[in-house]
C-alpha cells in the first residue's frame, strides 16, 4: 500500500509545486490583459472578469525602447556565447586530451571560479573594464564572461568520453588539432554544447547587477535595465497592469523559445547528464 501511495504523492507534490510556480505568470498575463483602471493587486484579480485588452501592452511598448533593449540583449548574449564556446572548447580539449605537468592541479584551480560569489568580482572586473576603455559599452558587459569554468568542466567531461581512436584516425588523415576539435569533438558532444548554450543565454539574458554597474547610456541598456527603468517610472502611478505588460514583453522571448524547443532542451540536459 505504501509503495502504491508513494508515486501518487510524488505526482501530487509535483502538480502542487507547478501550480505555485505558475501563479506569478498567470497573474502577469491577467494583469497585462486587463483594461486600465481595474484592480490587479489581489489574488482575486487572477480570475478574469472582463474581456482581454491590449491597452496595457500598447502603453508599455510606447513608454520604453523595448526593441532597442532587446537588440542590446541579443548582442550581449550572442557575443558572450560565441566567445565562451571557443575558449571553453579549447580549454576542455587541453584538460581532457593533452598531457602536461600540473594538468590536474591547474584544472582544479580553474574550477575555483565556480566557488566565488559573483559580487566579490564586481570591483576588480570594473577596474579592468575601465582600464581597457570598455566602460559603458556592450563589450564591457561581455568581457568578464569570456572564460567559463562551468562550460570548461562540462565539455571536458564530454570530451573524455570520446574514443581516442577517432582522434587518432583524424591525425592519420592529416587533420590539425583545431580541426579535430571542430570536426570530431564538438559534433560528438553536441548535447553538452546545447545544454551549456541554454544555461549561458538564460543567465546573461537575466543579468542585472553587472550591466547596471557598467552601462550608463540609455541606448546601451539591456532588457533587464530597461525594464527596471520602465518599472520605476510606472510605479509612481501604481500602474500595475502596465508594469506587468512590460514584464511580459521582456520574458516572452525566452518563454517562446522554450515552448518551441522544449523537447530539444530536455533531451540536451538529459544527454549531458545535468540534473
Amino acid at each position: 500500500m505504501t509503495r502504491e501511495l508513494s508515486p501518487r504523492l510524488g505526482r501530487a507534490a509535483t502538480v502542487l509545486l507547478g501550480l505555485i510556480w505558475a501563479v506569478p505568470f498567470v497573474w502577469m498575463l491577467v494583469a497585462a490583459s486587463r483594461p486600465p483602471g481595474l484592480p490587479v493587486g489581489s489574488m482575486a484579480s487572477l480570475i478574469p472578469s472582463t474581456a482581454p485588452s491590449l491597452a496595457n501592452l500598447a502603453e508599455a511598448w510606447a513608454s520604453a525602447e523595448f526593441p532597442l533593449y532587446a537588440l542590446n540583449t541579443i548582442l550581449i548574449c550572442a557575443g558572450i556565447l560565441a566567445v565562451q564556446l571557443v575558449t571553453a572548447s579549447l580549454a576542455a580539449y587541453a584538460f581532457a586530451r593533452l598531457d602536461f605537468p600540473g594538468r590536474t592541479l591547474l584544472f582544479y584551480a580553474f574550477l575555483i571560479q565556480l566557488m566565488l560569489v559573483p559580487v566579490v568580482l564586481l570591483v576588480p572586473n570594473l577596474k579592468t573594464v575601465a582600464a581597457l576603455g570598455l566602460y559603458d559599452t556592450l563589450p564591457g558587459v561581455m568581457a568578464p564572461y569570456c572564460a567559463t569554468a562551468f562550460g570548461t568542466f562540462l565539455l571536458r567531461q564530454s570530451f573524455r568520453e570520446v574514443p581516442r581512436e577517432l582522434e587518432e584516425a583524424a591525425l592519420i588523415d592529416g587533420a590539425r588539432w583545431w580541426e579535430i576539435i571542430r570536426h570530431v569533438y564538438l559534433p560528438l558532444t553536441k548535447p553538452t554544447v546545447i545544454a551549456f548554450s541554454i544555461v549561458s543565454v538564460t543567465a546573461h539574458w537575466n543579468e542585472f547587477v553587472w550591466p547596471l554597474i557598467v552601462i550608463n547610456s540609455p541606448d546601451r541598456r539591456p532588457l533587464t535595465l530597461g525594464l527596471a527603468t520602465f518599472t520605476l517610472s510606472a510605479e509612481g502611478t501604481q500602474a500595475w497592469g502596465v508594469i506587468a505588460a512590460g514584464t511580459l514583453i521582456v520574458s516572452t522571448p525566452l518563454l517562446v523559445a522554450f515552448l518551441l524547443f522544449q523537447r530539444r532542451f530536455v533531451n540536451s540536459f538529459l544527454a549531458s547528464g545535468l540534473k
